[in-house]
């Protein structure tokens, strides 16, 4: 399941209760996603939490790794740490940094935060960032990390240093053809990759009216050249046609297919009235039993 890190931490806490194996919070202006996991997940010791994303450039990967490590410890080990490069648009127009060599980025922040998650002693020296440092977390264990890779580059840099990926936008075609065999194919040799489908979804009888609200409220995110790319491999104009809206049946056969594609995962992202979030959740639970 995913929410919203800008809720109070009693409506964490709340989604956390609502019976579902996991809760990911993303980062938006709001809470911190870490802390927001940290304080809440102390409340709901049977869940599996995560991160979906947290933005690589605005913090060096020491400090990162130093924060999901405390929650981590926190959390009696529950995390999955998902990271992503985010877009230009918000890394240079909101922070005011340079969107430079992002696939160089990512390799090199990956080749610091990983380590120093196992408690290694780091000393990189790179081309875009220096790191050097070990962290000693008492009661952390390695969390989890995923990165949120729809390229090329992204995947095969994912594949070879992460433990898999968070898609966005991404339907069953894209998955099966690009991100699911792309990804496998870095991590030759190594575990399985995850792949979390970061999918938008209600249950609910006007899926119109549904996809309507998403092109209102989010069809901008159709314009950024990442998720550009994702909808084009898909073969979809807007966003909205990728939101799996409708009955419980018809909901339920496409998920199913996004598994069949490769997911091993879903991050949901509920949308719709309360009734209509009630029935997906329903929906949800009885596809986890």
């Amino acid at each position: 399941m995913l929410d919203d890190a800008g809720k109070t931490i009693d409506d964490i806490v709340a989604a956390a209760r609502s019976g579902l194996p996991a809760l990911w919070l993303g980062q938006r202006f709001g809470w911190d996603p870490l802390t927001a996991l940290a304080v809440a997940g102390r409340e709901v010791p049977g869940i599996e939490l995560g991160t979906a994303i947290v933005p690589t450039w605005p913090q060096h990967p020491i400090t990162l790794a130093a924060r999901a490590l405390s929650t981590q410890s926190a959390t009696a080990n529950r995390l999955s740490l998902g990271v992503g490069l985010s877009h230009p648009v918000m890394v240079e127009g909101q922070y005011g940094l340079p969107y430079d060599r992002p696939a160089r980025h990512l390799r090199e922040y990956l080749s610091a935060l990983g380590p120093l998650l196992h408690g290694e002693t780091v000393a990189h020296q790179g081309e875009t960032l220096t790191a050097r440092a070990r962290l000693e977390v008492a009661g952390a264990t390695p969390p989890a990390l995923l990165v949120s890779a729809l390229g090329d580059r992204t995947l095969r840099v994912a594949g070879e240093l992460a433990d898999g990926t968070i898609t966005t936008w991404a339907g069953p075609r894209t998955l099966g053809e690009h991100i699911v065999p792309k990804i496998r194919k870095a991590a030759a040799g190594r575990a399985e990759p995850r792949v979390v489908a970061g999918v938008v979804v209600a249950v609910t009888d006007e899926p119109d009216a549904i996809r309507a609200w998403v092109a209102r409220e989010y069809g901008i995110a159709g314009t950024l050249p990442a998720y550009r790319a994702v909808l084009d491999r898909e073969g979809v104009r807007e966003i909205a046609e990728v939101v799996v809206a409708g009955d419980e049946d018809a909901v339920e056969r496409e998920l199913r297919r996004q598994l069949d594609a490769g997911a091993t995962e879903f991050a949901a992202a509920l949308v719709g009235s309360p009734a209509e979030q009630d029935r997906t959740l329903e929906l949800l639970r009885s596809l986890n039993s």
